[in-house]
């Protein structure tokens, strides 16, 4: 037995499959993507990975749903970690929303395969108007908007409910595509190939991002 079976015999393969998936797509596309080529990559058997994926078609929507649910976890979790202060709750909230944009850089600067994956082959999918009701992640049947948007908006619809009581819809798109455009363009400089600079970008989110 190899070394990958062994390392992928005990419930790990079905996440190699779709890591090695990403990075199969992010170099040549959907038309890349073969289940074959997986399974030789990942040195199990050609059937293993139909244990996983129907199909190629299968295997694309679950990767879409791993990343899409890695990265919320991630900025669900940064969000969290931000101590409730009773006595001010104004601050409470900006601080939930600084802490959400800073881990939305900081997973891709982790994860830059995920960022070219989720970006550069429109599998996001949103809609920016305030009252659609796919752009609240408290929505429960809201299954099309993206997840990590979701999380945006709705802490900046606290967030308006404090500051900003009297915006309007469009006021309140404004602001937060504001916000997601920061993050958002900060994520794609640290990842463009010729631009470059001598501090660590990943030190200086909290200087960047105020």
């Amino acid at each position: 037995m190899s070394e990958n079976k062994q390392k992928y015999h005990h419930g790990d393969l079905r996440n190699a499959l779709i890591e090695e998936g990403i990075k199969m797509i992010n170099a040549g596309g959907e038309e890349a993507l073969s289940l074959r080529k997986l399974a030789e990559k990942c040195g199990v058997s050609m059937a293993a990975p139909y244990a996983h994926f129907k199909s190629k078609e299968d295997m694309i929507n679950a990767i879409k749903e791993y990343v899409t649910d890695n990265f919320t976890e991630y900025l669900e979790k940064a969000v969290a970690s931000v101590s409730e202060d009773v006595e001010d709750d104004e601050k409470d909230i900006e601080k939930k929303i600084l802490a959400l944009g800073n881990a939305y850089v900081r997973f891709f600067i982790k994860n830059p395969e995920y960022f070219t994956f989720l970006f550069s082959r429109g599998y996001i999918h949103l809609s920016l108007d305030f009252n659609n009701a796919d752009a609240s992640s408290n929505d429960k049947s809201a299954t099309g908007n993206f997840k990590p948007f979701n999380i945006l908006k709705d802490l900046c619809t606290i967030y308006f409910a404090q500051k900003k009581p009297g915006l309007s819809d469009y006021e309140k798109e404004l602001e937060i595509i504001r916000i997601w455009a920061s993050v958002q363009g900060l994520t794609s400089i640290v990842f463009m190939e010729n631009v470059k600079w001598s501090h660590n970008w990943e030190e200086e989110l909290g200087n960047l991002l105020k």
